[in-house]
């Protein structure tokens, strides 16, 4: 098996430089924040924290890809780092503090590019979650201080937390019929949105979560953990990884469940 700890080490180097950078922006009052083409935010900070990672990894791993939110794809090869500067820009925007720095190593392989190493960084909560392909899911504030996670054990739908982030994704794409049924069916929900319901599976303190539309960049750094953690993340289509434009996360044991509710 490969050996991952030293592109895991850079991985947290790189969401060290994020969090510094990140933080010293967030609540700014001059904080500039511009309108993409998809109508949705982006700020200075996504802009400079994808731009200080992408410097370092050129330093650090030069003839790796990099394929980053805010600028695109950088290199080929069968290694590629994938970056979100910043998941939950409009929380950023609003002074909300939930909202992470996701970087994902990303390698070819049978199945296409899966993920290997992800980092999420929540640096305005004080939480980080990360993981490698064979050596399980941590949180903690850095690797030297690390606590091993896992899934939930609950078996029944409802005994399940369900989170997610809006119901308009689902209204949008003609599945608000299935999610509101699966709400009815379990016995919690709660709209944490954006990374956090992926790493609450990963802990075992929400069950089940799904999103109706996301970027490989959303993606890459949560499914890893959540894999490691024992959990199953796959597409609405049942497809395995982050490839299908969409997410369903689970602790496994209610992941037909849940898909037969979304899924299609």
């Amino acid at each position: 098996m490969a050996d991952y700890h030293d592109d895991l080490r850079l991985a947290h180097v790189l969401a060290d430089a994020a969090d510094a950078a990140t933080m010293d922006r967030f609540q700014a009052l001059d904080l500039k924040v511009e309108t993409k083409p998809d109508m949705t935010p982006v700020s200075e900070a996504d802009k400079a924290a994808e731009e200080l990672i992408r410097g370092q990894l050129q330093r650090a791993r030069p003839r790796d890809a990099i394929l980053g939110e805010e600028y695109g794809v950088q290199g080929t090869g069968p290694r590629r780092w994938v970056v979100d500067p910043i998941d939950g820009t409009k929380n950023y925007v609003r002074g909300v503090p939930v909202w992470a720095t996701l970087i994902a190593l990303m390698e070819a392989g049978e199945t296409g590019f899966q993920p290997v190493v992800g980092v999420v960084s929540a640096p305005a909560l004080g939480r980080r979650w990360w993981a490698a392909k064979g050596l399980g899911a941590y949180t903690g504030r850095s690797l030297a201080s690390a606590t091993r996670i896992g899934v939930s054990k609950v078996g029944r739908l409802e005994d399940a937390s369900f989170a997610y982030s809006s119901l308009t994704g689902w209204e949008e794409r003609g599945r608000l019929d299935g999610f509101l049924d699966l709400s009815r069916a379990v016995w919690r929900t709660r709209a944490y949105g954006d990374f956090w319901p992926y790493m609450m599976v990963a802990e075992g303190s929400v069950d089940i979560c799904a999103e109706p539309e996301l970027s490989l960049w959303d993606m890459a750094a949560v499914a890893i953990v959540v894999q490691e953690a024992g959990g199953t993340y796959t597409g609405l289509d049942g497809r395995h990884g982050p490839h299908s434009g969409n997410a369903a996360a689970s602790n496994g044991l209610l992941h037909g469940e849940l898909l037969s509710y979304l899924g299609g």
